[in-house]
């Protein structure tokens, strides 16, 4: 497993900070730790954000010596910290477009919700589609929506102060999406009464909660190279998510070795 020895750096990642941030690098892809707080791609400017600055800005960086900066083989929430992949070059792009639609890939997500699940883990089978025409990334669960799968999986809780030892307040789960629609991880935990902490759209956050989405891309798992094993990259836990993680039993980075 290949991880980062660097703990993440500020949100706004400058274009000399970007290469501390490889957590992998082959001929084909890099794996990078995206920083929760800033978009992967430019998009409309907004309240939220007035600069226009996004992720990919700083990719030229991550040529290595190839005559083009690497691309961006998938997405990740603008508030989602984590493992991002990149695929280096044309050929290599369209190889790893078609193991993420194909679900090949497997991703594990690492998140804090309120509540949490009475088992101890389950699948949530819930189909989305736009909430409304006017918030076009906004999603809701929607009965003649596209299948959406998610598999979760408790990893810690702590309890409620002054409550029964049998309620508990917060979770950490570990979750699976098996297919890949938009915010569907934050939908589909919202949708079963446990949101994920932090969440400002379909959780009870405030727009600009501090210490924000609690929702990270813990691993990926990638079968890039058909005569070698699948490559699996983990990104170290960012720093706001390490205290309300510590109150449900992790132990830190070393504990996962």
């Amino acid at each position: 497993m290949t991880k980062a020895t660097n703990s993440p750096a500020d949100p706004k990642v400058a274009t000399d900070d970007i290469v501390s941030r490889v957590l992998h690098r082959d001929g084909l892809m890099l794996i990078i730790d995206k920083p929760a707080g800033i978009p992967v791609h430019r998009g409309p400017r907004n309240s939220r954000d007035k600069s226009g600055v996004a992720l990919e800005d700083s990719f030229d960086a991550l040529r290595f010596g190839l005559p083009r900066p690497p691309v961006l083989a998938h997405r990740l929430d603008r508030d989602t910290s984590g493992c991002l992949v990149l695929g280096r070059h044309r050929k290599a792009l369209a190889a790893l477009g078609r193991l993420f639609k194909s679900g090949r890939i497997g991703k594990s997500y690492w998140a804090m919700v309120a509540g949490g699940p009475a088992q101890e883990e389950g699948r949530i089978e819930l189909p989305l589609g736009r909430k409304d025409a006017t918030r076009g990334w906004w999603m809701k669960h929607d009965p003649a929506g596209r299948p959406a799968v998610t598999t979760w999986k408790v990893m810690g809780r702590t309890q409620a102060v002054a409550a029964p030892s049998d309620s508990p307040r917060l979770a950490w789960l570990a979750l699976e999406p098996v297919t890949g629609r938009t915010h569907q991880l934050r939908v589909h935990c919202a949708a079963m009464g446990w949101p994920i902490v932090g969440d400002s759209i379909y959780g009870a956050a405030p727009r600009m909660q501090t210490p924000g989405l609690q929702l990270h891309a813990r691993e990926i798992v990638v079968p890039l190279y058909n005569n070698r094993a699948p490559i699996r990259v983990s990104a170290p836990v960012p720093p706001h998510m390490q205290q309300l993680l510590r109150a449900c039993g992790w132990r830190g980075e070393a504990s996962a070795e």
